[in-house]
């Protein structure tokens, strides 16, 4: 019985979108050129269930390049409306049409003079009426059994945003890169999705002591390359192991003369680490495990071949891509 609830739920909610196609017709086009032309921003304004797929719509116009605003009607009538402008254009959504805190507010929408959008399901409604274009976004029934709960006819509301957001992308010419701009915390994604050898640092930019290096030599190189850490490399330059930050504050805990330790003294040996090829999300995986920041890439044999820093997966400070 459950799932044949939920079955009949997404057939309801399927028919109520492709029930839409067959309407749209010139006001579609006439509105996506309204919008393309306009100067100013679009202003969508909605109620309750509406007003929630309202705040949707204008998140996605917002980052596929339509500058959008959402207007809440009842803030609209105390003071909000003094953000909408002449150029703007307003676009307002009720299934019902009959949205009281709505529709007072569009004769001052008229006065200001912004051309009114319609979304709503109600062609003969007051909203419908005193719009100059009117989106058919009507459903023929509620997936709700008692047909009030608003279920259909926002998920028809929302689609036919998507579509309006979706023509304009392509209207706009709008491209990847264009979106990325949009997007700065997709960056995280992208970063994740290359292999450490992209973002590794390399060459001379590696900080490396020798095993037999003084810690005072050791601490210098750690402080110069700012990185919380050195390498230690055995004399065929496979890795031996690593000091950091944290070897040192636990050696000076222990109340060891440092300065009369070499660099294998305060290591941490067998350190773990990564191969060139391996995805960053599985570096990012292990620091967070494992709780360190620094990790040393080798080759098969040990050699070391890079070492990848927390920040420069997650962008803090100076990101850097094979050290540049």
């Amino acid at each position: 019985m459950i799932l044949k609830e939920a079955v009949e739920v997404l057939k309801i909610e399927s028919d109520g979108i492709l029930r839409l196609i067959d309407r749209i017709d010139n006001n579609f086009s006439e509105m996506v050129e309204l919008i393309f032309n306009s100067t100013g921003r679009v202003i969508v304004a909605g109620i309750g269930k509406s007003g929630i797929i309202g705040r949707k719509i204008v998140a996605t116009l917002n980052s596929t390049g339509t500058r959008s605003l959402f207007l809440h009607p009842v803030e609209a009538m105390h003071g909000d409306l003094g953000m909408v402008c002449s150029d703007d254009v307003f676009l307002a959504l009720s299934n019902s049409g009959e949205t009281d805190e709505l529709n007072i507010l569009l004769s001052t929408i008229r006065k200001i003079g912004c051309k009114i959008i319609a979304f709503t399901g109600n062609k003969n409604s007051t909203l419908a009426k005193n719009s100059d274009i009117i989106i058919d976004v009507g459903v023929e029934k509620e997936a709700c059994p008692m047909g009030l709960a608003p279920t259909a006819s926002t998920t028809a509301l929302l689609a036919m945003g998507d579509a309006l957001a979706v023509v304009l992308i392509n209207k706009r010419g709008f491209n990847q890169s264009d979106f990325k701009k949009f997007h700065p915390g997709g960056t995280l994604g992208q970063r994740l999705s290359i292999n450490v050898t992209d973002m590794m640092i390399t060459g001379d930019l590696i900080p490396i002591v020798n095993e037999d290096t003084p810690m005072e030599e050791a601490i210098g190189v750690i402080n110069e390359f700012r990185l919380g850490a050195t390498l230690v490399q055995k004399k065929d330059k496979r890795l031996a192991g690593i000091i950091t930050d944290g070897d040192i504050r636990r050696c000076v805990a222990d109340k060891k003369r440092i300065f009369e330790l070499n660099a294998r003294d305060v290591m941490t040996k067998n350190p773990r680490t990564l191969k060139p090829e391996s995805p960053t999300y599985d570096a990012l995986n292990m620091m967070e495990k494992h709780q360190i920041t620094t990790l040393p890439i080798t080759d098969f044999s040990g050699q070391i071949i890079g070492i990848l820093h927390l920040h420069d997966i997650l962008g803090k400070g100076a990101f850097k891509f094979n050290g540049k």
